[in-house]
This record gives structure tokens, C-alpha cells and sequence, in this order.
């Protein structure tokens, strides 16, 4: 995928056959640890979320994003790959198995075309621990972004102000997307 400065990306990946990526409560930290060191350097992270089998990240692409190495490699999907291969090696040790843990090929999707599907994208990244079943309020789930932008927590993962200018919102506006509805056809744009 070729990158353009200012573009919003989804960025997710699943377990092989949805089995479970995350096992342990280290687990989820030892990837956002990766995260900060092969990821957050290249972009401006938005949204997160860690679910037992998948994650979700929006990302905004910044000067970072867009430049190339000496391989002429993007720096984010260079990160990406060395990410998932070593928390992948990580895993397969703690767990005592082989082979690949994420599904082939992580998704990366862009959210430029439509205005509403990165707004979408955001509250659907903040809702997935809830959807999922895993707590019944986001609040309650650690391994994601919502109680940084509840002011619960005082994260710093994502860029909260590029958040808010490039979604045009506040954090007030916050809580009201714990329950929001999103439509199918805009669920449809950021898949």
C-alpha cells in the first residue's frame, strides 16, 4: 500500500481460525510494549483495541508514515510485520506451538473516502470489548483506548489532540460513544 501524509487507516488482524492471540494479561502489554516501539515512532496512533483474538488500530498517517527506508520500505508496514513475527515467536514459546498466530495478511484499510467512516471506525475500535462481550461497559476494558479518552487513564498511546481535530470531537463527546449505534453501511466502509 502506497501512504499520503494525512490519510486515516484501520489497521487490524485476527487469529488464525479467530483462536486466540492474547492469553495472558502480559501477553496484552508485551504487544502494546511492541507497539510503542515498531508502530507509534511511524504514525499517529488514534483508536486501539486488544481483544483476546484480534486487534484494531486507527492510525493517522503522518511525515513519518509516508517516508521510505534505505529499502525503500514504509516504516509502518516494516513495523507492522516485525511486530506480529516477533510477538508471534513470543507466543509460540510461552504456549509451546508452532507456526503462525495471526491470519496472513494484516488489513489495512483506508478511511479517506467517505467523512463518516473514520468517525465510525473510532467509535467501533472504543465499542469492541462491549460488542464482543468481554465487559459490559468499555470503560471496564483495560487493553484499550476508551479510558484514555474518558479520562480514566492517563495513556499515552494515542495522540488525543490529532484525534480530536482530524474526527472533530472533544472529549466530552466521549462517553456519549460508549452506546452508540453504528450503522451497518458504515460498518461495511471500514471493513
Amino acid at each position: 500500500m502506497k501512504y499520503r501524509e494525512g490519510q486515516i487507516l484501520h489497521v487490524y488482524n485476527q487469529g488464525n481460525n479467530r483462536q486466540k492471540i492474547f492469553f495472558k494479561k502480559i501477553n496484552y502489554i508485551y504487544f502494546l510494549k511492541k507497539v510503542r516501539k515498531y508502530i507509534h515512532p511511524y504514525c499517529d496512533i488514534l483508536s486501539y483495541c486488544l481483544i483476546p483474538n484480534q486487534f484494531n488500530f486507527l492510525i493517522y498517517a503522518n511525515s513519518f508514515t509516508v517516508s521510505k527506508d534505505e529499502k525503500n520500505r514504509y516504516p509502518l508496514s516494516e513495523g507492522l510485520r516485525i511486530l506480529l513475527s516477533s510477538y508471534c515467536k513470543g507466543i509460540n514459546v510461552q504456549e509451546n506451538r508452532t507456526g503462525s498466530l495471526f491470519t496472513q495478511n494484516s488489513h489495512i484499510k483506508c478511511l479517506d473516502t467517505d467523512p463518516y467512516s473514520a468517525l465510525a471506525c473510532f467509535v467501533y475500535i472504543l465499542q469492541k470489548p462491549k460488542k464482543s462481550g468481554y465487559v459490559l461497559n468499555p470503560a471496564d476494558w483495560e487493553f484499550s483506548a476508551f479510558k484514555d479518552y474518558a479520562g480514566l487513564r492517563n495513556g499515552t498511546l494515542c495522540n488525543k489532540i490529532k484525534t480530536f481535530n482530524v474526527l472533530g470531537i472533544d472529549s466530552g463527546d466521549i462517553k456519549l460513544f460508549s452506546d452508540s449505534i453504528i450503522p451497518n453501511d458504515l460498518l461495511k466502509s471500514i471493513f
